[in-house]
């Protein structure tokens, strides 16, 4: 099997970081670090002060190197790696002030993008201890300009990505079905995009047999009880087959009921949370200036 890539892509690093720095440092610059002397080193280490996995380390790397890229990056831990409160995860050597100043941006990509993953792998572990082949999927609930990053974060967490933008894959949500049907829908989306996964959201039983018949890829079963999505998983079995249609699951989704959902035979558990909720990971910084 196929390691999955947990890194996000470059580009997208480099333009989040850079707006990072340019919003804290501002016009006149870092006011307070420039009051120690430029001569002065050290040496700072990220802790980690609770549980959790790690996510986020091209980020903080790159906040160094934009800066001040004399500043060395040493890590211990990688993303997705486990850790627990005492956990060092990397230290960063150099110039006082540079490390002062940069300390911030880095830090609040960490401890924000752990956070992603920490949530992200208790909401697959929770599924897995019911059902180990279902997955974990984000959505489109992501704060804007760090998608890339957030989404590299789920995946760092175990879990796996839903659609990166609206060109990537057909949604039929009920809003789009307002205006045509299931069967034209999945019909003139499999004509004008036939490489494309078509998926409809279906709030009822008929609606994913209609899928299921018109050839859609996939079902997005919307805001269901868990008996009512094993029955759904039965009747998409039933009309398509086994492997014929992916059934998501989505919405309801608490860690406290993510396994029931799993029990249910669906392939796809979509989680907002993931993105929208996730609390940032405690991560602490432990300074040591030289003489």
């Amino acid at each position: 099997m196929t390691a999955i890539e947990v890194d996000p892509p470059w580009p997208a690093v480099r333009e989040a970081v850079a707006r990072a720095l340019a919003e804290d440092i501002s016009t006149l610059g870092d006011l307070t670090s420039a009051l120690v002397s430029p001569d002065r080193r050290a040496t700072l280490a990220f802790v980690a002060r609770q549980e959790g996995v790690v996510a986020g380390r091209r980020c903080a790397e790159e906040v160094f190197e934009q800066f001040d890229p004399e500043l060395s990056m040493d890590w211990t831990r990688a993303d997705g790696a486990s850790v627990v409160p005492g956990d060092e995860l990397a230290r960063v050597s150099g110039r006082l002030r540079s490390i002062l100043t940069a300390e911030r941006s880095a830090l609040n990509f960490l401890c924000h993008l752990s956070g992603v993953a920490s949530m992200t792998r208790r909401f697959v572990d929770a599924a897995h201890a019911v059902s180990p082949t279902v997955r974990i999927l984000d959505t489109r609930k992501t704060t804007p300009g760090l998608r890339a990053l957030e989404k590299a974060a789920v995946r760092a967490g175990g879990g796996h990505n839903h659609r990166a933008s609206l060109s990537d894959a057909v949604l039929l949500k009920d809003n789009h079905l307002g205006g045509i049907g299931i069967t034209d829908a999945v019909g003139r989306a499999r004509s004008a995009w036939p490489g494309r996964m078509v998926e409809v959201e279906c709030d009822r039983a008929d609606q994913v047999e209609e899928a299921c018949r018109a050839g859609a890829t996939a079902v997005l079963l919307d805001n269901m009880t868990p008996d009512e999505v094993a029955h759904c998983v039965a009747l998409a079995r039933s009309e398509a087959g086994p492997g014929g249609v992916l059934v998501e699951v989505s919405g309801g989704l608490s860690l406290e009921r993510v396994a029931a959902f799993a029990a249910t035979g669906a392939d796809l558990l979509s989680v907002g949370a993931l993105t929208h909720s996730a609390p940032v990971l405690d991560i602490g910084l432990d300074l040591t200036v030289e003489d």
